[in-house]
């Protein structure tokens, strides 16, 4: 099971969801604070760390700037806890970095499945094949994107949202459809974990992010890879 980071300053919260964790299997790390987890993430090799679950509202460093730091050392997934389901906190965290976020009151239950989607979003897919699309090369064994030839570090999440779009080029995906291929969050998940993993990967994709030529918008409908 995954070695869990978790970033959360209430005491009783983190010790049940510790507990819970713990019970299904997992390795926890519990810190208080974002400065805490961070230095935890700062030991050799992450100190094992393989996911990260932060609270936004943090003393000190808050949990958006978390989300920024580890996504500048690292391509863990990130799980985000939110007071509320405010869009504002949502797209703000998700843009910082974070894979995933969930709304407390939360059991531990549906923490633990949720850590669970995103470890496999983070393992290898199936297709072994190596495609060019103009200079964007996706090899689907190696876990590996390169465009013109310098490499395009992507954590998992992302990666997987370009592996599933990009093995049907033209194809045109809802947003619902993604969040169940993707998230698998089957038909009740977010749109805005699409949009904003979309705007995430146009930013280092595109030449000019405005004008994509790679992730296409279909207005009203979806997503489709191109290039065109």
């Amino acid at each position: 099971m995954p070695h869990v980071l978790l970033i959360e300053d209430d005491a009783s919260v983190r010790d049940g969801m510790e507990l819970v964790l713990r019970r299904h299997g997992h390795e926890v790390e519990g810190a208080a604070t974002g400065e805490a987890g961070l230095a935890l993430l700062s030991r050799p090799r992450g100190g094992g760390i393989e996911i990260a679950v932060v609270d936004l509202m943090l003393p000190g460093i808050d949990g958006f700037e978390v989300c920024r730091r580890i996504r500048g050392r690292s391509q863990m997934p990130i799980i985000m806890l939110t007071s509320r389901g405010d869009d504002l906190d949502v797209v703000s965290g998700l843009e910082a970095g974070a894979d995933d976020y969930v709304v407390k009151p939360i059991t531990g239950r549906v923490l633990e499945a949720r850590i669970r989607a995103a470890m496999r979003r983070a393992g290898p897919p199936t297709p072994t094949t190596v495609d060019d699309f103009a200079g964007l090369v996706i090899d689907r064994a190696g876990l590996t994107v390169t465009k013109r030839g310098v490499a395009v570090p992507l954590p998992p999440t992302e990666l997987r949202l370009l592996l599933q779009l990009s093995a049907s080029p033209g194809r045109v995906f809802s947003r619902e459809q993604l969040l169940e291929l993707v998230w698998e969050h089957g038909f009740l998940g977010d749109s805005r974990l699409v949009d904003a993993a979309v705007g995430r990967l146009r930013a280092k994709l595109e030449d000019i992010a405005a004008t994509p030529r790679y992730i296409q918008t279909v207005r009203g409908f979806g997503y489709r890879f191109g290039p065109v």
